[in-house]
């Protein structure tokens, strides 16, 4: 078995054993601990090292040809640290709760796992969508909220996941036809790459199959007009799955759109209609959704909404489709999986002592619980683009890439689109802030008490909030692994 499949396998092993009746907390914990080291190792292992590595293929069919491949390089490798490291802060937040709990945290990351070290198209989207099953189940069976509420959130969830998926289906099969030449079907994505190299489509059918491929995994990325379901989901979801859905598996998306649609499709995006298309729909994520968020009585719906919002910068590096913008979104999707995952983590921890997240609900909570105070501020000020910390280092390249073709006096609509989106960085300093402030600043709120975690409950947060820290202040570690892998 290589190294990428003992991965993968790892926490769907630990699912299993859980189910089988192993103690849920050690299998979960031992299985994501295991795999965070093995993510590291492979890390240090591709240090230096250019193209698709730790490649290991198992045939299943002939015609079409279909295998269970693997393969990492620098962005999957990349994503993978981002998904073990959320795994393990989401599984170290559960206490007292059932063995669901364990399983379900293990499956969606085992999934998300599948999809981003997989190399087969076949299986990338098989793992998204088992990933996103119990995702469902635990916003349905035990989320935070009233019964009747949380069942039409994830009703609401699976439709309109569903209907994306089921585009993106389309849109696969329809490359698949396209690419795979002769009578043979294949699903291995890189024989693909290397069709589309010799054999490109004319740009006028790119474009309709980008679109499409566009919409599928835009909706999964919540991107507007299909974000609706996103928000009341992560301000539902109990906390690990919040932390893991918005941290890991709504980067998903993202990573196809890099991995599968742009080199396959690479005029695709540029047709004038499909960008112009997208700079409005990525403008309704930072612009309507950063209002929507600083209307926000709740933390809970400020952290979901900005969730949604801080989307539209990725795409923003997409719609460029540079290698600065590129390797920027890359950086920004790790840096947002982070820190939303240290903020819903936190945010778990005040829901469980005060019982309340109203703004004027809340106050002078600094008083009371000042390393939970600092630990909060990391995911604030990174949320924000502060210097320092991972999510300003990508932001800044998604907006120098989005230049690198300026011409004096000549701006075009992508241009202009940056430009506007820049209001999105104030928007975030204002909600954020104001949260911040509205917590733990002030006088103390009546009857409200809030103590620190002890030291070992820190340990994930902390985990988080270092890595914020050092990758903020040394980008070129991402950077260096994604030497030339856009």
């Amino acid at each position: 078995m290589s190294v990428l499949e003992l991965i993968i396998a790892l926490p769907l092993l630990a699912a299993l054993a859980i189910w089988l009746g192993a103690p849920a907390r050690a299998a979960s914990l031992a299985a994501t601990s295991i795999n965070l080291i093995l993510v590291l190792y492979t890390a240090v292992q591709y240090w230096g090292k250019t193209g698709l590595a730790f490649t290991y293929s198992r045939p299943i069919l002939e015609n079409p040809s279909l295998s269970f491949a693997v393969g990492a390089d620098g962005i999957s490798i990349i994503l993978a640290l981002l998904t073990t490291l959320v795994m393990l802060a989401a599984i170290w937040q559960i206490h007292d709760r059932p063995d669901i709990f364990y399983v379900s945290s293990l499956l969606i990351g085992g999934g998300a796992l599948g999809a981003f070290l997989t190399t087969d198209i076949f299986f990338i989207y098989a793992f998204h969508e088992l990933a996103l099953i119990p995702t469902f189940l635990m916003i349905a069976l035990h989320g935070r909220a009233e019964p009747a509420y949380r069942k039409a959130v994830a009703w609401k969830a699976t439709i309109y996941l569903g209907v994306g998926s089921l585009v993106l289906l389309a849109g696969l099969v329809w490359l698949v036809l396209e690419f795979s030449g002769g009578s043979k079907l294949t699903f291995d994505l890189e024989a693909l790459r290397s069709q589309a190299r010799l054999n490109p489509l004319p740009d006028a059918k790119q474009a309709q199959i980008f679109f499409v491929l566009l919409l599928g995994f835009g909706s999964l990325v919540s991107l507007f007009p299909f974000h609706s379901w996103a928000a009341p989901a992560y301000a539902t979801a109990p906390t690990p799955v919040a932390m893991l859905h918005s941290g890991v598996l709504k980067k998903f998306g993202l990573y196809g759109l890099i991995r599968i649609a742009l080199p396959l499709l690479p005029h695709g995006a540029h047709v004038e209609w499909v960008q112009n298309a997208l700079l409005l729909m990525l403008l309704g994520n930072i612009l309507i959704m950063g209002l929507v968020t600083i209307h926000a009585k709740r933390l809970d719906d400020t952290l979901a909404n900005s969730s949604v919002m801080h989307m539209g910068y990725i795409f923003l590096g997409i719609a460029a489709g540079t290698e600065i913008a590129l390797k920027g979104a890359v950086i920004l999707m790790f840096a947002h999986g982070i820190s939303i995952a240290l903020l819903f983590g936190l945010l778990g921890r005040m829901r469980n002592q005060l019982g309340t997240l109203e703004y004027n609900k809340l106050g002078g909570l600094a008083s009371h619980a000042p390393a939970f105070t600092v630990l909060f501020a990391f995911g604030t000020f990174a949320s924000i683009g502060l210097p320092g910390l991972t999510n300003f280092a990508g932001e800044v390249l998604i907006f120098l890439g989005n230049f690198t073709d300026f011409k004096a006096g000549v701006m075009t609509n992508l241009q202009w689109t940056v430009i506007l989106a820049l209001w999105g960085v104030v928007m975030s300093a204002v909600y954020m802030l104001r949260a911040y402030r509205s917590i733990f600043h002030g006088s103390p709120a009546t009857g409200l008490f809030m103590i620190d975690p002890a030291l070992s409950q820190r340990v994930p947060f902390i985990m988080l909030a270092a890595t914020l820290l050092v990758t903020g202040c040394c980008p070129w570690l991402l950077l260096n692994l994604m030497k030339s892998a856009l």
